[in-house]
């Protein structure tokens, strides 16, 4: 499932959080855990360096990122396979670079939060790495809801019944199964692209075939679930995704997220006011986002 798991630290609350879910997933699949940290140089040097930073300050840098990478990864309890490492480079280039050059299957890594990451996500490390990683990325913010127990016992899967939706099921179902969890299937009809103005009521054939619709695609993902031998929900909805999804989380006990994207090319729009974008920024639990590619 997962043989590598990168866990990019910058010593932050967060991601030592990141670190604790990433090694949780680690221990149930037996996967090892790479754990890195980047010195941007650039950003060391300072906008008025023309000449860059010296030898010595370079690995003053190093030594203390170092020690910040050692520190993460020394949160991580059992007897995995633990690795680390000191990049350099622009952040975001750095890591998805080395998810390539070393083959990651997945990576963990923290954000600020609801109140910051509408920042951290415009133009950070977080929006690049989400964007353009080709491997499932989980998201997890700094809450007490995120505290790691003993696994991920509810773990909800939005779906539209499109290619992008059905990406994440193989993953939900693979997590699921090493935590006994149970699924939930869950669609939301999204009154918002099919009404045209308050005043006009939305027509009840075009709202039952879309319903009828959503309740194929939970059906589907519900009887991927029970056939690895999981318990699994379905539930249809009518209203607006991004509140209805969050409401749900926060209703059912959800422990992770785990959804679809545009894939690479696209997920620019999907991270840019959109659904996806509203349960990274706002779940109280982790995310995974998954692209069609995977």
């Amino acid at each position: 499932m997962y043989d590598t798991i990168l866990v990019p630290t910058d010593g932050s609350d967060h991601a030592r959080r990141a670190a604790e879910h990433a090694g949780l997933v680690a221990a149930a699949v037996d996967a090892t855990l790479q754990f890195v940290t980047v010195v941007d140089l650039d950003v060391a040097a300072g906008p008025f360096s023309a000449g860059g930073v010296d030898d010595d300050y370079v690995e003053q840098l190093t030594e203390a990122a170092r020690s910040t990478v050692d520190g993460t990864a020394s949160l991580v309890d059992g007897d995995m396979a633990i690795e680390s490492d000191v990049l350099t480079g622009t952040p975001a280039d750095a890591i998805l670079n080395y998810v390539t050059d070393h083959d990651v299957d997945m990576v963990c890594l923290g954000t600020h939060g609801r109140s910051g990451l509408h920042r951290y996500l415009t133009g950070s490390v977080a929006e690049r790495v989400l964007r353009r990683a080709p491997v499932p990325v989980m998201t997890v913010r700094e809450t007490d809801e995120r505290e790691v127990g003993d696994g991920y016992d509810e773990i909800l899967v939005p779906t539209d019944g499109s290619d992008r939706a059905a990406a994440a099921v193989a993953h939900a179902v693979s997590l699921g199964e090493r935590f006994d969890s149970r699924v939930h299937a869950v669609s939301v009809v999204n009154v918002g692209d099919i009404a045209t103005g308050s005043e006009v009521g939305l027509p009840e054939n075009l709202l039952r075939e879309l319903e009828l619709a959503a309740d194929d695609a939970t059906a589907a993902v519900a009887g991927e679930a029970r056939a690895a031998g999981l318990d699994a929900v379905t539930s249809v909805s009518v209203g607006r995704p991004k509140a209805a999804l969050l409401a749900y989380v926060e209703d059912n006990g959800i422990d992770l997220v785990c959804m679809g994207t545009h894939g690479r090319t696209g997920l620019d729009r999907v991270l840019v006011g959109s659904t996806a974008e509203a349960l990274v920024r706002g779940s109280a639990v982790p995310v995974m986002t998954v692209s069609p590619a995977e």
